[in-house]
């Protein structure tokens, strides 16, 4: 299965910033996700980097001069405007994002803009002072008013040696928020879609906690899945170490009662649960609240049970659950959809490498409500959140038009 990006024709628009080098890691890893990507220079971009550098990463013409006569679009300046399905500016400068408020169309890049009925994200990248200027930001909500995407800028140190807002943002969270708006209008636009990740911890002290070897990994995928079919996507998480994805809103939490407390609190509006996260099953009784001294004795701890979220959570939305196991798969797997009331479980083996805790892969089989089996081969875990997403998007399908 491919991914988000696979076989998109990208306009990458690269605009006189220094941070002109990140557009090269881009570039790259458009091309590494299957994407076609056309590269367009301004002339100020070129004085950081060369085109050279873009057409040895992405195999394809790099343009500069719209009536370059060596050039493949040098007859026809909107032919790159025709062909794409998403226009990128990254990084855009002070000085493009004012021609673009004002509709200007005066090099390659700006007459592109101004042709395609693609979709146009924006990237800024400058000095905090130039963004916080009122006539950016005036030019900023202008564009975003015609419905441009603008992507950034985050804060951090910049060139100038200052602090501040006007840092382009890195390649993932771009690469996120390429796929989010390629995907908008996708077959889940409209729906909400809550999703849950991590392993919850259990204190048992202000130091020690009871948890477990999830890394979060599946319900971040699974979150990003959606998001990129145009859902509108809550991640509830347990601590991991996984950045947040780009255009999701994430729930974070610690323990298990957290995470319950969260989920039923989202899933009021939602019209799918998808619970990929490792909740443990017990807890301390009591939490100490000093850091409990080792001792040459023992230390015996009394657990009680926490709240099962899948089976108290309650409403008009498709469950899906999760089964990790380590031994017969399938019929504990079917065990929890009867005694949980669930429309789908993902039943995963931990003991197989290849869909064991931390990997980016992972080995399911999808059990379905009237207790049907279906084995899928091995997957990354993104391409796994399309193949269950493909059932909740039939789910809800039978169910009616989204909330």
């Amino acid at each position: 299965m491919a991914g988000p990006l696979a076989g998109k024709h990208i306009v990458l628009g690269v605009t006189g910033s220094i941070a002109c080098y990140k557009a090269l890691d881009l570039a790259s890893k458009l091309v590494q996700a299957g994407a076609l990507v056309d590269t367009m220079l301004t002339y100020g971009a070129t004085r950081f980097v060369t085109p050279l550098a873009f057409r040895s990463l992405t195999h394809r013409v790099v343009v500069t001069d719209i009536f370059d006569p060596n050039s493949e679009f040098a007859n026809e300046h909107v032919a790159l405007a025709r062909q794409a399905d998403i226009v990128v500016i990254a990084p855009a400068t002070v000085h493009c994002i004012a021609k673009l408020a004002a509709g200007l169309a005066d090099d390659p890049l700006t007459t592109t803009v101004i042709a395609t009925s693609a979709p146009l994200l924006v990237a800024p990248a400058m000095d905090a002072n130039m963004f916080d200027h009122p006539a950016t930001q005036e030019n900023l909500a202008k564009l975003r008013g015609r419905g441009v995407i603008i992507a950034g800028p985050a804060a951090g140190r910049l060139a100038s040696g200052l602090m501040g807002m006007g840092r382009l943002l890195e390649t993932a969270q771009l690469l996120g928020h390429i796929a989010a708006t390629l995907g908008r209008q996708g077959d889940l636009a409209g729906r909400t879609i809550v999703v849950s990740a991590g392993g919850t911890q259990e204190a048992i002290d202000p130091v020690r906690v009871i948890t477990n070897h999830s890394s979060g990994k599946m319900g971040y995928a699974l979150a990003e899945a959606a998001r990129d079919r145009g859902a509108r996507v809550v991640l509830v998480a347990a601590p991991t170490g996984l950045p947040d994805p780009p255009l999701v809103r994430v729930v974070r939490v610690r323990s298990a009662q957290e995470m319950a407390e969260a989920v039923f609190q989202e899933v009021k509006h939602a019209d799918a649960l998808i619970m990929a996260a490792a909740v443990a099953d017990y807890r301390p009784e009591s939490t100490a609240e000093q850091k409990i001294k080792k001792s040459s004795a023992g230390l015996s701890l009394a657990l009680t049970r926490t709240t099962d979220i899948l089976a108290e959570a309650r409403g008009a939305f498709v469950k899906v659950g999760f089964a990790a196991e380590s031994q017969d798969l399938v019929e504990n797997a079917r065990a929890k959809v009867r005694a949980k009331g669930l429309d789908l479980i993902v039943a995963n083996d931990i003991t197989d490498p290849q869909s064991g805790f931390g990997v980016d892969t992972n080995k399911v089989t999808l059990i379905d409500r009237e207790l049907r089996a279906e084995e899928l081969p091995v997957l990354t875990k993104y391409e796994v959140g399309q193949r269950v997403l493909d059932r909740v998007r039939e789910l809800l399908a039978e169910s009616g038009p989204g909330r």
